[in-house]
């Protein structure tokens, strides 16, 4: 009993991990999409941008709308709050991120 708890365990956060992986992708390639211009970002840095703009996303969601993910982890709301929060990372990462670049 108590090892099959610890797989159902290590199965369940792996299943996380690889669900934040693939969000975070889809989140932050459409991100790419919709800011104009051109990034320099790796498929590694994209999935990074979805990720943090999926936390992004989900606090605005809930200081907007108090809600929670007692609802699921995949939501229609989550999602679309993923690529928001994924474009208001990106513009932020545009504006004041890597000023060594434009200093030549």
């Amino acid at each position: 009993m108590f090892h099959a708890l610890i797989n159902l365990r290590e199965m369940t956060m792996l299943g996380l991990i690889v669900s934040l992986l693939i969000i975070g992708l889809i989140a932050g390639a459409i991100a790419r999409l919709v800011v104009p211009g051109k990034q320099d970002l790796s498929i590694l840095a994209t999935i990074v941008l979805g990720i943090v703009g999926s936390f992004v996303g989900g606090f605005l969601g809930y200081l907007l709308f108090r809600s929670d993910r007692a609802d699921g982890f995949f939501q229609p709301a989550g999602i679309f709050g993923s690529i928001i929060g994924s474009i208001i990372v990106l513009l932020l990462w545009i504006k004041f991120g890597d000023r060594s670049r434009t200093r030549a």
